[in-house]
């Protein structure tokens, strides 16, 4: 059976409702609660101007809690668990391996799953909901063994910080350390005299010169077990919904001079090698041009030329 049921599991505190205001209303995924009720720790008491749970009664189904790795937590037998709900608990998605390749690359925004019991399912990474239908909700469960890998955009794509060639001098590792004592802080450090700050609640770095956008990925872990069962396919890039009538089958581009994209000949083999190693790359020959496909940072570069172009699967 590709999909087992699940316990819901208890909740994480809404962090805008402890802000003052979450516009999300009864709609929110997260618990309406005070966050150091929660920890036994609020100082104010009774008198406190937010919620208070006073029985497990109090809390508000199917919701989960999340993990200090940032992932909802629960007793799982590996390193992470993608689940979908539709209001009758949450239900595992099979060879979710797949989710969690597409997912850990930055550049990727969200999937589509197709062969499910509500037909093609479009996941939003960024706001990690289900696209189009209001009763699916989807959650990424952590086993607390991730790796949180940060990144930042620049003109060659997504660089990580502390990657071998940058001269930035804050790791992927501090960065995630600072962001699990505050999520929404920020963290500052230095390049010669520039100050630059990482800011979490908007994702960005921000120097007195430009702003960048950051993202949070997980790295990737491989699937322990070979057994697993359904097919998820057609990662996008931009988060919109797959044009009505498209191939379930999906299509590899280059993106041309012009700003138009042409399709692969051999877009089949390339999605079988895409498949093998979502992080990897490949060499193709194309009218006896020598071509490096590389999957991370969704680039084809010449191997003459140097020349390199975007590519996508659509």
């Amino acid at each position: 059976d590709q999909w087992k049921q699940d316990a819901p599991d208890q909740e994480e505190p809404c962090r805008y409702y402890n802000s003052g205001h979450c516009r999300d209303g009864k709609r929110c995924h997260y618990l309406h609660v005070c966050k150091y009720a929660l920890r036994g720790n609020c100082r104010y008491g009774a008198k406190c101007r937010l919620k208070h749970l006073s029985s497990s009664s109090d809390r508000r189904g199917g919701r989960e809690r999340r993990s200090s790795s940032g992932g909802a937590q629960r007793d799982i037998s590996g390193p992470y668990k993608w689940q979908l709900e539709d209001g009758h608990g949450w239900k595992d998605i099979a060879n979710d391996h797949i989710l969690e390749g597409q997912y850990s690359q930055p550049n990727i925004k969200g999937i589509n799953i197709y062969n499910t019991p509500y037909g093609k399912v479009s996941i939003d990474f960024k706001a990690m909901r289900v696209r189009g239908k209001n009763n699916l909700r989807v959650r990424r469960l952590d086993g607390q063994q991730t790796e949180w890998i940060w990144f930042y955009s620049s003109s060659k794509g997504w660089t990580k910080y502390g990657e071998k060639g940058n001269s930035g001098p804050i790791q992927s590792s501090e960065i995630e350390k600072k962001f699990q004592l505050n999520r929404n802080g920020s963290l500052t450090f230095n390049i010669g005299s520039d100050i630059f700050e990482i800011r979490f609640r908007q994702m960005r770095q921000v120097s007195g010169k430009r702003k960048r956008k950051v993202v949070r990925r997980p790295k990737y872990q491989p699937p322990q077990s070979g057994n697993l069962i359904g097919r998820v396919t057609s990662a996008f890039q931009r988060v919109k919904m797959s044009p009505a009538g498209q191939s379930e089958s999906p299509e590899w581009q280059f993106g041309g001079k012009s700003g138009r994209w042409h399709t692969f000949e051999k877009s089949a083999d390339i999605e079988d090698q895409y498949q093998k190693d979502f992080n990897g790359s490949m060499s193709l020959t194309v009218n006896r041009q020598a071509y490096k496909l590389d999957f991370s940072a969704m680039k084809q570069t010449n191997q003459s030329t140097r020349a390199t172009r975007n590519i996508r699967r659509v």
